[in-house]
């Protein structure tokens, strides 16, 4: 009589261990594809040159650089904003729809991502030292597309090695610490993840259940993972300074997290799929395996011995 309730309880152990496990994995899933963009999308020079590429033909992207090199170029001629401002933003505007300027735009995030990628990457770096930007790149960038256009003068345009701080040495650190634990969780959270998807369904009673679950929960995943883009995209935009552009920051959001609401997406419909197929075949399998399939014979029945056979 007292080994009835073993076994009862076994079952009982290895469900709850089951659904921990389940629980893991669909939490672990929407982190290791937001810590996977995070490592690899942004931290690869050309495809982020690829993913701001677009931006330069941007009207929102195209006027907030018209105002800002406008009004620079108004004070550094010795004029003012307001009286030099509105001619030298209608000459920047006119060259930003240039093949130049998109030329221009290729070259600058290149050295500024490469620029940032390298001081995240090297540790033997101050740590307070600014990351900045020599221009003279691009610069050279445009001077030669400007010459290939025949474009008067172009060829007298002065290449000069200035140096152009992006990033703060406080932002510095900050960004090093969070990159090294993104290197580390985009390797190991999506691993995992499968491995306590594959384990909790092992363990489970049913492991049908168990499968409609972890696919239900990992459509939940993507489908919080969709919201916290949206969430980070109005907090990003409600943060940033009066003198930003907000439908220039906003265009430059979405091309960077293009691919993450990409992978959102594809969490739930994954999901989805999964669970509508694990519930088919659950409710209709039985009733087709036991289906007779047309033209199969029946049985044949034992002949009735006849009278003469008697």
């Amino acid at each position: 009589m007292s080994s009835r309730p073993a076994p009862a309880r076994a079952l009982r152990l290895r469900g709850a261990l089951s659904a921990a496990l389940i629980a893991l994995c669909c939490l672990f899933t929407p982190l290791g594809a937001l810590s996977a963009w995070a490592a690899y999308g942004l931290a690869d020079t050309g495809r982020y040159v690829r993913t701001m590429a677009p931006l330069a033909g941007d009207p929102a992207v195209r006027d907030a650089v018209a105002d800002t090199v406008g009004d620079a170029v108004a004070r550094r001629i010795g004029g003012t904003p307001g009286v030099m401002g509105p001619f030298a933003r209608d000459a920047v505007r006119s060259f930003t729809q240039t093949d130049a300027f998109r030329a221009g735009w290729d070259a600058a995030n290149r050295a500024t991502h490469g620029a940032v990628l390298h001081a995240l990457r090297d540790d033997d770096r101050p740590r307070t030292d600014p990351v900045t930007v020599d221009l003279a790149p691009v610069t050279t960038r445009i001077k030669d597309r400007l010459a290939g256009e025949n474009m008067p003068l172009a060829r007298r345009i002065p290449v000069r090695h200035t140096e152009v701080a992006v990033l703060a040495p406080g932002d510095l650190d900050r960004l090093r610490k969070g990159y090294d634990v993104l290197e580390v969780a985009a390797l190991w959270l999506p691993v995992a993840a499968v491995t306590f998807a594959v384990a909790g369904i092992a363990l489970a009673t049913c492991r049908r259940h168990a499968i409609a679950a972890t696919a239900l929960g990992t459509a939940l995943g993507g489908a919080l993972l969709g919201v916290a883009v949206a969430v980070g995209r109005r907090l990003t935009l409600s943060d940033l300074p009066a003198s930003v552009s907000r439908p220039a920051a906003g265009a430059v959001y979405d091309a960077l997290t293009a691919t993450l609401r990409t992978a959102s997406w594809l969490l739930v419909t994954l999901g989805l799929a999964v669970a509508l197929v694990t519930w088919v075949t659950g409710r209709y399998g039985g009733r087709l395996r036991r289906r007779p399939v047309p033209g199969t014979p029946g049985p044949v029945p034992p002949q009735q011995p006849t009278r003469a056979q008697v």
